[in-house]
């Protein structure tokens, strides 16, 4: 079974992580499972950002993006070449290691 490392993020797991996921799964839904809170607005449909990741490693056992999450990720607080929206990518056979930007876009919860 997969690995997925969740490098540390001083609010949501300020250890970091390393969690098991079963292949089909979404890097969400690992974390979730794991009680490592990522935000999900738009409750996993691919309508928001706030999900974004970075996949450090393993990135190319993913399913490919589709048009509308690279279109969402165009949206996201610090694009990088690595970025995906973690309710859509689908753990494949690989090992990860994924970084939970320190900012996400969410009109809901910023405190203004």
């Amino acid at each position: 079974m997969p690995q997925i490392i969740i490098l540390p993020h001083e609010e949501l797991c300020p250890d970091g992580a390393v969690i098991e996921a079963q292949p089909g799964m979404t890097v969400c839904d690992a974390a979730l499972a794991h009680g490592i809170e990522i935000e999900h607005a738009c409750e996993k449909s691919c309508a928001c950002t706030t999900c974004h990741v970075y996949v450090r490693e393993g990135g190319a056992s993913l399913n490919a993006a589709e048009e509308l999450e690279e279109d969402m990720l165009d949206k996201a607080w610090g694009l990088e070449p690595d970025s995906r929206l973690s309710c859509q990518a689908v753990v494949g056979d690989t090992d990860l290691v994924v970084e939970i930007p320190k900012y996400t876009i969410n009109m809901v919860s910023e405190k203004h």
